[in-house]
């Protein structure tokens, strides 16, 4: 069922469009609601300069090294008391957690969840998880914060902030769900201050650490295959889980013996998971290049708030 929608959504074939069309009554519904929060809500301004990053499509849009790849560009430049709050999508925790300030990481991966613990171990910026966005923003304000980065935030409509949204290369279905992979109509948009592409706006790099001649591509990350166009020689297998899901080293040291895979070829998302199996590692890193134009624009806003 879920290689089904995975194909529906972002692979489609004429079949896949009878079940979508099946579907369509509900997914009026569903992205109906959104938009009428989006039209009646007021935005509250919190007095510091918050960015969004996100994305109206299900599935990975690289929002996450997107991040990554503008703090290590704010620090750089001398910017100071960036907050990185998400929502700790897979956690085995709830409420609010401080991940990481004053340059410690204060939790395991488990309590802060994959993207987020990536973001605490790849960057020198304070780390909060929180379903509730606004209490982590009020909860970074007291610790100083200056720059606050916000993941997956576009439609949190009550928050005064600068939306970006990414878009993957190509997109075949434009349906919201469930008929579709987007979240809202797709015409929302409109909305952000910058819809991005990859490849016209950011690109991704791919290199990669202490490959071996077999190895097994292990993930828990969402849309799976578009590792496929990333891959090197070598890739004997595969065992790819639900996105942000936790891994079994049982089932994992079955699958190196099936295979006869002489290590594991994972994402750095994965990685923080696994690092601590005491099972041999090679490593996919990714890196975004962001336009210079785009840069410029997110630090102009920021600059407005000094």
């Amino acid at each position: 069922m879920i290689r089904f929608f995975e194909r529906l959504f972002f692979d489609p074939k004429w079949y896949h469009y009878i079940v979508a069309l099946l579907l369509l009554p509900l997914s009026l519904i569903y992205a109906l609601i959104p938009l009428a929060r989006r039209l009646f809500s007021k935005a509250k301004d919190y007095g510091l300069p918050i960015v969004s990053i996100g994305n109206i499509i299900v599935g990975g849009s690289g929002k996450t090294p997107f991040a990554i790849a503008l703090i290590k560009h704010l620090e750089a430049q001398g910017y100071s008391d960036i907050f990185y709050i998400s929502r700790g999508y897979g956690r085995h925790s709830k409420g609010l957690v401080v991940v990481k300030k004053d340059n410690k990481i204060l939790c395991s991966v488990d309590k802060s969840g994959d993207e987020a613990m990536l973001v605490a171990s790849s960057t020198n910026c304070s780390v909060i998880v929180a379903e509730d966005r606004v209490k982590a923003i009020k909860r970074a304000k007291e610790f100083g914060a200056k720059i606050v980065i916000l993941d997956d935030a576009f439609s949190k409509v009550a928050i005064k902030k600068y939306d970006i949204l990414l878009e993957p290369q190509e997109i075949k279905n434009y349906l919201p769900l469930p008929s579709g992979p987007f979240r809202e109509f797709y015409f929302v948009k409109k909305y952000a201050q910058l819809t991005l592409k990859e490849g016209r706006d950011f690109k991704r790099v791919v290199s990669f650490r202490d490959l071996t001649k077999r190895m097994l591509l292990v993930s828990a990350i969402a849309n799976p295959q578009r590792l496929q166009p990333f891959l090197p020689k070598g890739v004997v297998g595969s065992l790819l889980l639900k996105d942000h899901a936790y891994f079994n080293k049982n089932e994992i040291i079955d699958k190196m013996d099936q295979f006869q895979a002489t290590s594991l070829l994972v994402t750095q998302k994965d990685y923080v998971k696994l690092k601590d199996y005491n099972l041999p590692l090679s490593i996919m890193d990714l890196h975004l290049e962001i336009d210079s134009k785009v840069i410029k624009k997110i630090e102009d806003y920021i600059g407005a708030y000094r």
